[in-house]
């Protein structure tokens, strides 16, 4: 066959698991006996360049250093930095520049890690492939691969790229990371019917990416770099964009608001101050100072340690943040939308349920009942795993049994009864066998036991019953069989998720010359039948409770069939009924966007899902005002991940692509530590509140006392250095130590926030500007009691009740419910050392001589320390007024 130019493998290429293996070769203009020629193939990869995924594009150091300074509140904090300078504090300037610049530091490194995803999603291109090349096989770099090209595939190999087979005996392929799917799928190249197949049913296509685990196989390629499926989802990966968390939203809206307020603020008391004749520097410089004091600089560095003592704390927890954001944005998710192989369940197929002549076996029980040997026996010699050359000496996927993992499932389940593979195969030699293959689905192996000749033939229960005219009786000796009762049995298995297989076995008078499968696969004896399952995690059902105890919505998204998925979401708990629909991978294919958005808060399983599939439901929810947290491992999740609100990985089964486009990992597999997650990101959330709550009626109360005074006739209360003092004081280590605050007692019962909500919701608006006002009102009581009473240091005692009643507020504001006494002062250390450390530093600028001219302050005597302490008293005394309204609220809301 002359060679001639494939057709685009693009958008314009054909099915091609439509095509037959015929037409394929044509349409890729190869003739299969010789490959392609060396000069062909040059041809073709100057065309289609390398078969590499595509790698995205790089930022440079530069570029992800400016983005850092595109944040709002970044500027902000940059001109008071500059107004610090201006007017000589030459220390807030070098706080504000230093805190500014750790947070770039950090978000340079993150941004820089995000970029490794598709980095990491070249690492799965197989290194070299078997190759014909004008006749001749020969091994070449998996890059040099072009359309058209003949390549061999064998056992333990990894598929370079797209091909669709032409040749196969006994190939299965494990494409778990592409599809989700646990089983490894058994390949054939019978032409397929159906445009909208999903990649997991085109069993006459090997994708790149994936394992051959049994079998070998000759195909055509059909795709390579971008055009395959697994470069399809780098292309999705790339497209992916990043969302703006609830925190980062809220901050940027809190930054933009804080500014004009500020603005307006300052203007409006410099006018004032004019008006009032105060010299015209010194209202300059109090604006300015009161400007500077208002801005909460050590807002990103709260917000900052806060998430890094959350993430540090999570490690404990096996949670990893590779994104410091994602810690908080746990608190808002309303849906988390799981994976179910290797997620939710343990990727590792287990023999469940038995059926042998009336008898039935859970294999959960101890000990195998009596009748079930025969059936274990077939099990264990018709069966093609193997003892891995090396390793230790354990079971299962840990190393000692290698090959499909349903085989080495049956294998384990021998061992449970005492049967051992390896000295069975001894004492029963394997002579011939008919291997599986996709059409008949059914294998069949013969063995000499003693002077007879057994087959034993295992597969599918459609292919396998019909061919049975007995079954083994309990007695050990043949009865009549009904097929149609055995045949409901096995459809009755399936129905709960389970793969069902059917072994049966013939006795032969001699080892047939030529097995032929009409011959020797017909007069079978049933032994029973055998139900597999990848089985949930122990913890997955306990997680998913707590999941749903704390508002938030588990979904599972899944490559693999609506029965199986229907049964494991049952089992856990995502679906109450067994019964409840489940929306498949072709169904949803079917869908606009706005009948998808019409169910998708309803529907809790998909299967048969392709990784463009999972966007379109992540996005869905997210239109429907959702926020959307996806998990899981493979490949196929990548794109899902970066494009969901949060991605979570595993850690452990997990590929490098998921890892890198994740924002958590798993560390150890366990979808219960989404629960912890959860947990702390609710925590953290609420101690940023909490330190918001505190610096901002610290700064109201500053700028109540400055706006007020002159409206009542007062003189100016402070001097800039009071101002800039208390705000170094105030806003400083009390605030940072809210991020050691424990969680309140109701975390997990409460529903998710909302995405949009206020940053300022339930109240905490009001509790800003009315405290504040409170503060400002007691400094000014203070101030207009010295004055009139002629007391000469009248300024400081509104500079102490200011600074001290801040203090108070803090201890108050712990929790928004609890009383203080209840929580206990030793229930957070370093708040409490802070406290008292800030105490005896205003103190020193009391009492200490040599600091009295510098801030402007004079020695007060005990009973006006007394009073300035009984105003803070008041502070605190009507912040736990305000709580037990709240209880009182929430107890008769909970009773209605």
């Amino acid at each position: 066959m002359a060679t001639e130019e494939p057709r685009e493998a693009t958008s314009s290429a054909p099915d091609w698991h439509r095509q037959d293996a015929r037409q394929t070769v044509e349409i890729c203009g190869v003739d299969p006996d010789r490959g392609l020629s060396a000069a062909e193939a040059a041809k073709r990869l100057a065309r289609w360049g390398p078969n590499r995924l595509p790698g995205g594009t790089q930022r440079s150091l530069w570029r992800l250093v400016l983005e850092q300074f595109n944040d709002f509140m970044v500027l902000v904090l940059l001109a008071a930095a500059g107004v610090s300078g201006l007017i000589g504090e030459r220390t807030d300037t070098v706080v504000i520049l230093l805190i500014v610049t750790i947070n770039a530091s950090i978000g340079v490194f993150q941004r820089w890690r995000a970029d490794q995803a598709l980095a990491a999603l070249q690492g799965l291109a197989a290194p070299r492939a078997r190759v014909r090349r004008e006749g001749q096989w020969r091994s070449v770099p998996a890059e040099e691969l072009v359309p058209g090209d003949i390549v061999a595939l064998e056992a333990g190999d990894q598929v370079g790229a797209d091909l669709r087979l032409i040749e196969v005996a006994q190939l299965q392929v494990d494409e778990s990371a592409l599809t989700g799917e646990s089983v490894s799928v058994a390949k054939h190249t019978e032409a397929l019917d159906g445009p909208q197949l999903m990649l997991g049913d085109r069993a006459n296509m090997a994708f790149k990416g994936t394992l051959v685990t049994h079998g070998r196989a000759i195909g055509v390629v059909v795709a390579t770099g971008s055009a395959t499926e697994l470069g399809k989802i780098a292309r999705l990966l790339g497209e992916a964009g990043e969302r703006l968390t609830p925190l980062q939203q809220r901050l940027a809206d809190f930054g933009r608001r804080l500014t004009w307020v500020i603005l307006g603020i300052c203007i409006v008391i410099f006018v004032a101050g004019l008006l009032r004749g105060e010299p015209a520097l010194l209202m300059a410089l109090t604006a300015i100072s009161l400007a500077v004091a208002a801005i909460p600089e050590a807002l990103p560095a709260v917000v900052t340690v806060l998430l890094a003592l959350g993430a540090r704390k999570m490690v404990r927890h096996h949670v990893l943040a590779r994104r410091l954001s994602a810690v908080e944005s746990l608190g808002s998710v309303t849906f988390i939308c799981s994976d179910k192989t290797g997620t939710l369940t343990r990727n590792r197929m287990h023999a469940e349920r038995l059926l042998a002549s009336g008898r039935r076996w859970q294999t959960q029980d101890a000990q195998a009942p009596e009748g079930f040997e025969p059936l274990l026996r077939a099990a264990t010699l018709c069966n093609d795993a193997h003892r891995a050359p090396q390793g230790p000496a354990a079971s299962g996927s840990d190393g000692r049994w290698r090959g499909d993992p349903t085989e080495v499932a049956l294998v384990e389940l021998a061992a449970l009864a005492g049967l051992d593979k390896s000295a069975l195969d001894a004492q029963t030699p394997r002579l011939a066998e008919l291997p599986f293959d996709a059409t008949r689905k059914r294998m069949t192996s013969f063995h000499r036991v003693g002077e007879r000749i057994l087959a034993y033939t295992k597969g599918a229960p459609e292919s396998v019953l019909p061919r049975c005219n007995q079954v083994l009786g309990a007695n050990g000796r043949p009865e009549p069989i009904d097929v149609a009762a055995w045949l409901a049995d096995a459809e009755a298995l399936a129905a709960q998720g389970l793969r069902v297989l059917a072994l049966a076995q013939k006795e032969h008078a001699a080892v047939p010359g030529a097995p032929e499968p009409e011959r020797d696969e017909s007069g079978l004896t049933l032994l029973g039948l055998v139900g597999l399952i990848d089985p949930p995690r122990p913890e997955a059902a306990h997680a998913v409770r707590e999941c749903r105890q704390a508002g938030i919505t588990p979904v599972m998204i899944t490559g693999d069939h609506p029965a199986t998925a229907r049964a494991i979401a049952h089992r856990i708990g995502i679906l109450d009924d067994a019964r409840e629909a489940v929306l498949s991978g072709p169904e949803l294919a079917s869908m606009d966007d706005d009948a998808l958005r019409a169910r998708v808060r309803a529907v809790r399983v998909y299967a048969r899902m392709d990784p463009a599939q999972k966007i379109r439901i992540v996005e869905a929810l997210q239109r429907e005002g959702e926020f959307v947290a996806m998990t899981g491992d493979g490949v196929n999740d990548a794109p899902a991940l970066k494009r969901a609100d949060i991605g979570v990985a595993m850690g452990q089964g997990g590929t490098d692509v998921a890892r890198e486009a994740a924002g958590l990992v798993l560390l150890d597999d366990n979808f219960a530590s989404i629960v912890a997650a959860v947990r702390e990101g609710r925590r953290i959330y609420d101690n940023i509140r909490k330190f918001v709550r505190y610096a901002m009626t610290g700064n109201s109360a500053e700028i109540w006392v400055l706006m007020l005074a002159p409206m009542v006739g007062l003189p100016l209360p402070l001097l800039p250095i009071h101002i800039l003092w208390v705000n170094l004081l105030t806003d400083g280590l009390p605030g940072l130590a809210l991020a050691a605050e424990p969680g309140e007692p109701d975390l997990m019962r409460r529903p998710p926030r909302p995405p949009k909500e206020s940053l300022f919701a339930h109240g905490m608006a009001a509790h800003i500007l009315g405290f504040g006002l409170l503060i400002a009102g007691l400094c000014l009581a203070i101030q207009a009691w010295a004055l009139h009473s002629a007391q000469a240091h009248w300024q400081t005692m509104v500079f102490t009740v200011l600074t001290f009643g801040q203090l108070a507020h803090i201890l108050a504001i712990r929790s928004e419910t609890q009383a203080l006494w209840r929580l206990g002062l030793r229930s957070n250390w370093p708040l409490l050392g802070t406290v008292l450390g800030t105490i005896a530093l205003q103190l020193a600028v009391i009492y200490v001589p040599a600091l009295n001219p510098i801030f402007r302050t004079e020695p007060l005597d005990v009973a006006d320390l007394g009073l300035c302490l009984g105003s803070a008293l008041l502070v605190w005394l009507a912040v736990e007024g305000e709580k037990a309204w709240r209880r009182r609220r929430t107890r008769g809301a909970a009773s209605l």
